[in-house]
């Protein structure tokens, strides 16, 4: 069965209820989880904003240069995030797979529309070390706007996330 996990900078919390998501509005309320490919997304803080891009099968050869995509992963967020994500501490909260749907494969999203207990917790800090360790490569920017822009545009697969705090 499979793993999937939920990223939280509080460490106790012993059920997930179902609740809307600002991004997704006309959807019901769920638990979000993510599965572990795509886990590296959330070793920020919450409200930090980030986009993340990598290779598919489909990206262009001219895409892997432009973006320069020599890891599996690039995360951009902005300058003025990057001492907080230091610091941060996380918690990483495991569910088992029983209630959970896909929700965005690309992005690695699942859903579960019932209240979910965790199966473990696990406290991380060093957030640093562990995106190397995922061979994640971290680029600072005073803002995302350009990649904002840019991205869609490209055959990267890519996810943004709480750009809703990005600068403008």
């Amino acid at each position: 069965m499979s793993e999937y996990y939920h990223f939280s900078e509080e460490g106790q919390i012993k059920e997930f209820h179902p609740r809307k998501s600002p991004s997704f509005l006309e959807e019901p309320p769920y638990v979000w989880a993510i599965d572990k490919a795509h886990s590296p997304l959330y070793l920020f803080p919450r409200n930090c904003p980030r986009i993340a891009f990598w290779k598919n099968a489909h990206t262009t050869n001219e895409d892997i240069q432009a973006y320069k995509v020599d890891t599996r992963m690039v995360i951009v967020i902005e300058k003025g995030w990057v001492e907080r994500w230091k610091s941060a501490v996380l918690y990483q909260y495991m569910f088992n797979g029983k209630s959970f749907k896909c929700f965005d494969r690309n992005a690695g999203y699942y859903t579960s529309r019932s209240t979910v207990v965790p199966t473990s917790v696990k406290r991380l800090e060093g957030l640093p070390l562990l995106l190397e360790k995922e061979g994640i490569e971290l680029r600072c920017l005073p803002t995302l706007k350009s990649v904002r822009n840019e991205i869609p545009r490209s055959t990267l697969s890519f996810s943004m996330i709480r750009l809703r705090n990005a600068i403008v």
